[in-house]
């Protein structure tokens, strides 16, 4: 009986850091790379992409990246985020 409770909190465990949701606007190189479908050289042109245009306002400004479709951001758009407010102000500030 224990071994069955230890698995499954070992299950809910990791379950929950498979839902963990990444905002784009502030992820890190390592954290896009958490995401299905995104290795180091679609992470590192997200946050160049990132860097040199401000802030993504819709998980649909990612077709934006090089070499990032309309599929892979399909696929991304459960585990992603832009962090409404926040990219609001990164716009602002950018004016």
């Amino acid at each position: 009986m224990k071994l069955l409770v230890m698995i499954i909190v070992l299950l809910f465990s990791f379950a929950g850091t498979a839902y963990a949701v990444v905002n784009i606007n502030t992820a890190t190189q390592t954290e896009l790379e958490s995401l299905q479908g995104i290795g180091p050289a679609k992470a590192k042109a997200i946050i160049e992409h990132r860097e040199k245009n401000g802030a993504f306002v819709s998980k649909d400004d990612l077709k934006n990246v090089n070499g990032i479709g309309p599929g892979t951001v399909k696929q991304l758009n459960e585990g992603i985020t832009v962090g409404a407010k926040q990219a609001e102000k990164m716009v602002a500030d950018k004016k």
